[in-house]
C-alpha cells in the first residue's frame, strides 16, 4: 500500500509539473541519464550476479543523478528524499559493454530516469536544481614528468583513457576530449600553470574554440603524490585549480581515476553555481592586486606560493615586468581573508594608494 501511494504521488507531481511548465519550455532530458556507469557484482550464479549489479547500479546511479543536478550547497536537503526508491523514477537501461563468469557480472551501463518525475519531486521539496547543459568544453589530458616535459608514454595513455570512461555526453558540462596538439609546446603549458593569460589565447587559437581546458597530471614518485591542474577557460570563464592526491601502494592509476572524477565535478560545480547564483562566498570573491618585488627570482617564489595556496582560484597574471606584476584571482572571503592566508606564507597584502599591494615579508 505504501509503495503504491509513493508511486501515485510521484505520478501526480509529475503531471502537475507538466501542467505548470511554461509554454514553449524546452527542458533538457539528456542530463537525466547517467552514462558509462560501471557495475560489478558477485553472487551464487551468473543470473543472480547480474540482477544484483543492475539493482545496486540503478540505486547508485539515481543518487549520482541527484548530485549531478543539485548544487552542492543544497545537498543537505536531499536527505528529505531518503525514503524514495529509484525504481519509482527508473526509465530504462542500456548496455555499453559487459562480461560475466559463473558467479560475477561486470558491465558499463547507461541508466535513464524519468525527467518529469525527478523535476516534480525536487520542485515539490523546494530543492534547487540545474538541468541546462553548458556549451561543450574541450578537455585535453596531459601528463608532465618531473622535468616539466610532456609524457607521451603509458602514463599519458592511462590518463586519457580514464577520462574516456567518464560520462562526457550527459554531464551538465559536456566534454569534447581531444589530444594535445603538436603546436602546444612545453612553454605554453608552463605559462598556463603560472597563470599567464597568454597561454589561454594560444589554446583558443590552436583549437579554434574559446573553451579549452588542459587537465595536467604530474606524478610525484618521491612524495607519493599525483598533482593535477585544470587550467584554461571553461563555459564559466578562466579556470585554475590545482589539487594533490595521495598515491597508495604505488597505484597511480587509482589516483588518476579519482582526480578525473573530481575534475569533471569541478567543471559541473562551476556551471551549477553560475546558473543558480549559489554559494558566492565559496566560489571566492574577486581580488585585484599588484605584486611588487626586488628581482625576478623573488617574484618566482611569490608566485609559487600563490599558486600553491588552498582556496586561490582563477589566478591570472595580466601583466608583469622586472619589478611588478598585475594579478586577478578569487579567494573565499575576499582580500581580508586572503591577507591572513598570505601572512602565513610569509607574504604581505595591504591596501596601497592605487589598490591592493603584495610584497614578500610580513
Amino acid at each position: 500500500m505504501q509503495a503504491h501511494f509513493a508511486k501515485s504521488l510521484v505520478a501526480a507531481l509529475a503531471a502537475a509539473a507538466l501542467l505548470a511548465a511554461p509554454a514553449g519550455a524546452a527542458p533538457n532530458d539528456a542530463v537525466y541519464t547517467i552514462g558509462n556507469y560501471p557495475v560489478d557484482a558477485q553472487a551464487k550464479n551468473a543470473v543472480a550476479a547480474k540482477d544484483k549489479a543492475l539493482a545496486d547500479g540503478q540505486e547508485a546511479a539515481f543518487h549520482s543523478l541527484l548530485k549531478r543536478i543539485v548544487p552542492v550547497t543544497a545537498y543537505d536537503r536531499l536527505k528529505r528524499l531518503a525514503s524514495l526508491k529509484s525504481s519509482d523514477f527508473f526509465e530504462g537501461v542500456s548496455v555499453r559493454s559487459e562480461s560475466n563468469s559463473r558467479t560475477r557480472y561486470i558491465a558499463s551501463l547507461d541508466f535513464s530516469f524519468r525527467a518529469d518525475a525527478v523535476r516534480a519531486v525536487l520542485s515539490q521539496e523546494g530543492i534547487p536544481f540545474v538541468e541546462e547543459q553548458a556549451g561543450a568544453v574541450i578537455v585535453v589530458p596531459v601528463v608532465r614528468n618531473a622535468q616539466g616535459e610532456v609524457d607521451k608514454g603509458n602514463a599519458a595513455r592511462a590518463w586519457s583513457g580514464i577520462w574516456k570512461t567518464l560520462d562526457l555526453e550527459h554531464t551538465l558540462t559536456p566534454i569534447d576530449l581531444q589530444g594535445l596538439k603538436p603546436e602546444i609546446h612545453a612553454d605554453t603549458i608552463k605559462m598556463l600553470l603560472e597563470g599567464s593569460g597568454g597561454g589561454e589565447r594560444i589554446l583558443a587559437s590552436e583549437y579554434g574554440r574559446p573553451h579549452v581546458v588542459l587537465a595536467i597530471a604530474e606524478p610525484d614518485a618521491a612524495a607519493n603524490r599525483l598533482h593535477v591542474s585544470l587550467v584554461g577557460v571553461d563555459a564559466v570563464g578562466p579556470v585554475y585549480l590545482k589539487r594533490s592526491y595521495r598515491v597508495y601502494d604505488n597505484d597511480t592509476g587509482y589516483a588518476m581515476e579519482l582526480a578525473a572524477v573530481v575534475g569533471q565535478g569541478v567543471l559541473e560545480g562551476r556551471w551549477k553555481a553560475r546558473k543558480t547564483g549559489a554559494d558566492r562566498a565559496a566560489q571566492g570573491a574577486p581580488v585585484m592586486l599588484q605584486a611588487q618585488y626586488g628581482s625576478l627570482a623573488e617574484w618566482r617564489l611569490m608566485r609559487e606560493k600563490l599558486l600553491g595556496m588552498t582556496g586561490v582560484q582563477d589566478l591570472r597574471i595580466e601583466a608583469e615586468s622586472a619589478r611588478s606584476a598585475s594579478l586577478t584571482l578569487r579567494f573565499p572571503g575576499g582580500a581580508q581573508q586572503l591577507a591572513a592566508a598570505l601572512g602565513r606564507q610569509g607574504l604581505s597584502l595591504f591596501r596601497g594608494a592605487d589598490g591592493f599591494v603584495l610584497r614578500a615579508g610580513n
